[in-house]
């Protein structure tokens, strides 16, 4: 004899695959659990891991926290990072200058390109702490005494550049002064500064590989005209994720004229607008899992209709309204719970072969169906979180049975006079 209640058993026996029409909308109802559940998995799976890569990127390329004076350059540098450097949880510090110059290639052969992208100034003995970019350089040498120059990968696809070659860079004063001297009778050339490409670097962002060039400090003080003052510290942290916390204690420390920014606050928009994305995908993908719920609705009144004789003689023979009841609602919980894991083996099988089938349908359609350019990755990246998982089938599961309600409210009204009259 088996331990299992009897209303579970019939709920078992009922849904066993039949050439009837009911097994038909079960069968139907099971494959809309399961692909509602396969794509939630694969769509917040690959949303969760946009999100945790793209903060990998960030966090690879630019510090946790930023010191300022905002409109002015900062001349007292070296105290200013003494004095950060004593603040708890700070991991190094290091001071910057950073902005927007026009970039022009010397080719031996053919027309020069242009472009006008930000450089940035960087003690070399510092950046190993600050970054990864001098792990990230992919050909030449990290290199940026004397005038040299790193150039990401992208930017230097663009501009033709390799190892070895020599740009002009124009810097915002050059240009000012340029400009001043128009239509004037005794106007004096301005020579741009000449800089060689000492290494090519990827650090895994195609915003950063396309838009970002690196120098010396000393070059770009130079280029600025700065003398010896910086544009700001950059300051990392052991904990990126307390950076508020020591963002508010550094505000405190240093005291109004600094201004201290986060990571978190300078990708706010991007950040947001990730977790936005993600929550609107779930609520717009769920409804696939309401469809199969009204599935089962339907299914399950139809069934009632057709077991009204065996309803009216398991009431007779001494069934309650509420085991009468839990028959159907069981029923729903079976196909809720075969959906729940017929969509997760589907969902971690899709996700784990991903990006094969991603580069088979670029070679098969000849597009690129995740264009770096775009989302910035070259990988389509996937973060299983099981609180993700948990959620997503456990609220399967819960519109599955609740829409076994209705029929199963309707089967335990049932008199067993009026199920039984007309057979």
């Amino acid at each position: 004899m088996s331990r299992l209640p009897f209303e579970f058993l019939l709920a078992l026996r009922y849904l066993r695959p039949k050439r009837t029409f009911v097994s038909v909308i079960t069968l139907i109802s099971v494959v809309g659990v399961t692909l509602g559940v396969a794509v939630l998995i694969i769509v917040i799976s690959v949303m969760s891991g946009f999100d945790r890569q793209l903060r990998e990127k960030i966090l690879g390329f630019n510090t946790h926290l930023k010191v300022l004076k905002p409109n002015r350059t900062m001349p007292d540098y070296r105290e200013v990072m003494s004095e950060v450097a004593t603040q708890s949880l700070v991991k190094a510090v290091a001071p910057f200058v950073i902005g927007r110059v026009l970039l022009e290639t010397a080719p031996q052969n053919g027309q020069s390109q242009v472009d006008a992208p930000y450089v940035r100034g960087i003690d070399a003995s510092l950046e190993t702490n600050i970054s990864i970019l001098p792990q990230s350089i992919v050909s030449g040498v990290f290199d940026v005494s004397n005038r040299g120059l790193l150039v990401g990968t992208e930017l230097a696809y663009q501009l033709r550049l390799e190892v070895g070659d020599l740009v002009t860079i124009y810097s915002p004063e050059e240009l000012r002064k340029m400009r001043a001297s128009q239509g004037r009778t005794n106007a004096q050339a301005i020579l741009p500064d000449e800089y060689e490409v000492r290494g090519i670097f990827d650090v895994g962002y195609y915003e950063y590989n396309v838009s970002v060039v690196m120098t010396s400090l000393e070059d770009a003080q130079e280029l600025y005209v700065l003398g010896n003052d910086v544009h700001g510290l950059l300051v990392m942290l052991e904990d990126p994720y307390a950076a508020p916390a020591v963002a508010q204690a550094l505000s405190r420390r240093l005291g109004p004229e600094y201004r201290v920014t986060t990571w978190m606050q300078e990708n706010a928009s991007l950040l947001n607008a990730l977790i936005v994305e993600k929550n609107v995908m779930f609520y717009l993908l769920f409804f696939i899992m309401i469809v199969a719920a009204l599935c089962i609705l339907s299914a399950l009144i139809t069934f009632v209709v057709q077991k009204t004789r065996e309803i009216g003689m398991l009431k007779a023979l001494g069934a309650t309204d509420l085991q009468v009841s839990l028959l159907f609602l069981s029923q729903g919980a079976l196909v809720g719970a075969l959906g729940d894991l017929a969509g997760y083996g589907l969902g971690m099988l899709a996700l784990a072969y991903r990006n094969e089938f991603l580069h088979f349908m670029n070679r098969m359609t000849g597009f690129e169906l995740f264009p770096a350019s775009i989302y910035g990755f070259t990988e389509l990246p996937a973060l299983i979180e099981p609180r993700d998982i948990l959620l997503i089938c456990g609220s399967a599961w819960v519109v599955c049975t609740l829409g076994g309600v209705i029929p199963a409210w309707r089967a335990g009204r049932l008199k067993p006079v009026e199920a039984l009259r007309y057979e």
